[in-house]
């Protein structure tokens, strides 16, 4: 059997969308970005972006070869046309002797969207774009947030009994799920920049926030604390994280926290609490493009209530809590058309308990 045109790119691109994956952790605030160059149905090269700063993937390909004449490029975001910490990439295609570039999705970035295409273009090349566009959008949707709205895409992320509760009356919360589902949560840690708490949880339950039962970097800690109220020898604390206060946090305290090796940086105050938009711009100039919020009810409510959060990972333990406190206690709504759905939802097992995934149906498209 045949298989069309259609098929192969599909193919291929998929094999481009895998090798982008290994950039995981390292990339940001680069997108992910995989390559591979085929001719006469043999793949010549393959190449991927692997860390921030290091050759991009189409570059990380073709520097494998001498000449890749008459052959068909495969990358799942467009290739750039600027110099930036490398060289461009779309002269060296054409460099190189490619024929054909079949390309996932145009560069949101105004330094590139359209040029890259544009040039290979120019020199005689065939391109097509849009072959898997929304499997494309997905892998490389913190960039997608980071360029189109200034902000981090933002995952809330939570462990809940069957009937909602994610901890008991008197606070206590360890532990709801399972080993495994843990592990699983120390896998969702490492996929991100960033990982975000308020004090409140802190106080409680005095997180470090680190990877430990999965394989992969720790990212940057944040804490949101208003007045500087957690203790200067709380875990969370060290160089590897910012706490965000008020404006009218005192600077003693600045100077506790600050003592631990944490970045404190004050932002303006909002009803209910700090401005998550001063937040999420501050933490984007830091290179976050993904950020998972393990906060408690407060801090997940907040998210939602000023429509900054994108999707959701909710682990259901097959236990029944009782009266307790649920995953979103501060919200509340006067009617089901208020409520808040979730599209693109799956479920899966992890563990002993379930991991439900979604988007919510408020966030805004890729």
């Amino acid at each position: 059997m045949t298989l069309s045109r259609k098929k192969i790119d599909e193919y291929y691109m998929r094999r481009a969308l895998s090798l982008a994956l290994r950039g995981t952790e390292r990339t940001s605030p680069n997108p992910l970005v995989g390559c591979v160059v085929v001719r006469d149905g043999a793949v010549l090269a393959e190449g991927w972006h692997a860390c921030c700063g290091e050759l991009h993937a189409e570059r990380a390909a073709l520097n494998c070869l001498e000449s890749a004449e008459g052959a068909t490029l495969y990358v799942n975001l467009e290739p750039c046309s600027h110099f930036g910490r490398t060289p461009p990439c779309a002269p060296l295609i054409v460099e190189k002797g490619v024929r054909r570039v079949v390309v996932g999705m145009i560069d949101p970035d105004e330094r590139v969207s359209g040029r890259g295409i544009a040039l290979l273009r120019e020199a005689g090349l065939d391109v097509e774009s849009g072959v898997l566009e929304a499997e494309c959008r997905l892998l490389n949707r913190g960039f997608l947030r980071k360029v189109r709205l200034g902000r981090p895409w933002v995952t809330l992320k939570g462990a809940v009994g069957l009937d909602g509760a994610m901890a008991l009356p008197s606070g206590e919360s360890k532990w709801i799920t399972s080993e495994g589902a843990r592990a699983f949560a120390h896998l969702l840690r490492a996929e991100h920049d960033a990982v975000l708490v308020g004090a409140g949880t802190v106080r409680a339950d005095d997180p470090e926030l680190t990877v430990r039962s999965a394989w992969g970097r720790s990212p940057l800690r944040v804490l949101l604390d208003s007045m500087l109220s957690v203790s200067p020898g709380a875990k969370i604390l060290g160089p590897s994280c910012v706490v965000f206060s008020s404006e009218s946090a005192s600077s003693e305290r600045v100077a506790a926290v600050g003592a631990s090796g944490a970045s404190v940086v004050r932002v303006p105050r909002k009803e209910g609490g700090l401005s998550l938009g001063a937040v999420l711009s501050e933490l984007v100039r830091r290179g976050v493009c993904r950020l998972l919020v393990e906060g408690g009810p407060s801090v997940v409510s907040s998210f939602l209530k000023e429509g900054v959060a994108d999707a959701l990972s909710l682990f259901l333990a097959p236990r029944l809590m009782g009266q307790g406190k649920t995953f979103t206690n501060g919200l509340s709504f006067s009617c089901m058309r208020e409520t808040l759905s979730l599209r693109e939802c799956g479920v899966k097992r992890a563990g002993e308990d379930f991991l439900l995934e979604g988007v919510l149906a408020c966030s805004p498209d890729l």
